[in-house]
């Protein structure tokens, strides 16, 4: 078991460093000031969008709008400190993990509808979309798994104090 919860660390560690950079410098345009991002970034995000055809990007739509502002709000943050967990070893890992990927999962129900509904998603697209969606499940399996560290049985028994370091008195 410790094994499948280091590798799922592995892996979340590195969809959220990619996510960590995606947020703030590629979705936060779609909400923020233009003016505020580099040419290079704002080509980039109209590169991705036609190629991929993210009409979601391009056209912005305002229940989209509102989900990056939580991404950019509440999402980002925690990813920040989840990848800071999973450096660390925290044991708070779990619950801002379980946390994200509740979050995550919850803005692509919305998403999901537009974009099944509408017939507008190119396979690519959706491709893309079930990676995040992937990710929030991933997120929330391992935020119920516990950590490596805890799934070792200490020496004391259930009910028994831990030693002292003091002699009794007689």
């Amino acid at each position: 078991m410790g094994a499948l919860v280091k590798f799922m660390d592995a892996l979340l560690f590195i969809l959220l460093l990619a996510i960590a950079f995606k947020i703030p410098l590629l979705k936060g345009q779609a909400c923020l000031p233009i003016t505020l991002y580099p040419d290079c970034l704002v080509e980039l995000r109209s590169w991705y969008a036609g190629e991929v055809g993210d009409y979601l990007m391009t056209e912005t739509p305002d229940f989209y709008i509102g989900i990056i502002w939580v991404e950019l709000l509440f999402q980002w943050p925690l990813v920040l400190v989840n990848l800071y967990g999973i450096l660390a070893g925290k044991h708070w890992f779990n619950t801002t993990c379980l946390s994200y990927g509740i979050s995550l999962f919850t803005g692509m129900v919305p998403i999901f509808a537009e974009l099944t509904r509408s017939g507008r998603a190119p396979e690519k697209l959706l491709t893309v979309y079930y990676t995040f969606l992937s990710l929030g499940v991933l997120a929330i399996l391992r935020g119920l798994l516990p950590n490596p560290s805890t799934t070792k049985f200490s020496s004391a028994t259930i009910g028994e104090r831990p030693a002292s370091g003091r002699k009794k008195r007689v």
